[in-house]
């Protein structure tokens, strides 16, 4: 998708993630060399006019690694707002602003974290990038002939030091995609009541 907002100072909004990879002995982290900017960035894009940042977020996924939603938890905090009167989206692990390439332009971004366990069930869409790298946290260390922003790197290690070890991982299919004007109960899958680590109430699947 082109940026929605190209004037000078604008910003968009984009999501994006860390995919951890749990089974190959040691946690590893996904990067891949931007299509565009040539640098390694976490997977991720903007949010068309027509969807809700979920459905963004699990499309571009899909798109640039190949893996189906059904294959995706997402890390959680344990105690997190949730309720069966809203369309509560998964909480990111960042919320930032950052700025894209030589642009005068900005990013609002929501990055995941992400746990698979398996190889992509699919294919990447047709021109993303090929150059995908799972890094382990002491190959991250050493990596700095690799071309990746210090701020990604950042959060690469902090999601394999913090944030693997203590949030929760949930189903990402738990977590509606459509809009709350379609959304269905049935739809509503993933709104847990939590306190304390606790779930008390699930909606009905």
């Amino acid at each position: 998708m082109a940026h929605v907002h190209q004037q000078p100072g604008q910003h968009d909004l984009t999501v994006s993630a860390f995919l951890v990879r749990t089974d190959l002995g040691v946690p590893k982290v996904l990067v891949h060399r931007h299509k565009n900017l040539g640098i390694y960035l976490q997977v991720g894009g903007h949010v068309e006019l027509d969807e809700q940042p979920w459905a963004a977020l699990l499309r571009e996924v899909a798109e640039e690694t190949g893996y189906d939603a059904t294959q995706l938890s997402v890390l959680q905090p344990h105690e997190r707002f949730t309720s069966p009167n809203a369309l509560v989206h998964p909480q990111p692990v960042v919320v930032h602003t950052v700025p894209y390439g030589a642009l005068d332009h900005y990013h609002i971004d929501l990055t995941y974290a992400l746990l698979v366990a398996a190889e992509p069930s699919g294919q990447r869409a047709a021109g993303e990038s090929s150059d995908l790298r799972w890094l382990t946290l002491d190959e991250l260390a050493s990596s700095d002939g690799l071309e990746m922003p210090a701020d990604v790197r950042d959060q690469c290690q902090y999601v394999l030091t913090h944030i693997l070890g203590s949030w929760e991982p949930v189903e990402a299919t738990s977590f509606s995609v459509n809009d709350p004007g379609v959304m269905h109960r049935s739809d509503v899958t993933g709104l847990l009541v939590v306190n304390s680590g606790h779930p008390h109430r699930r909606a009905a699947r």
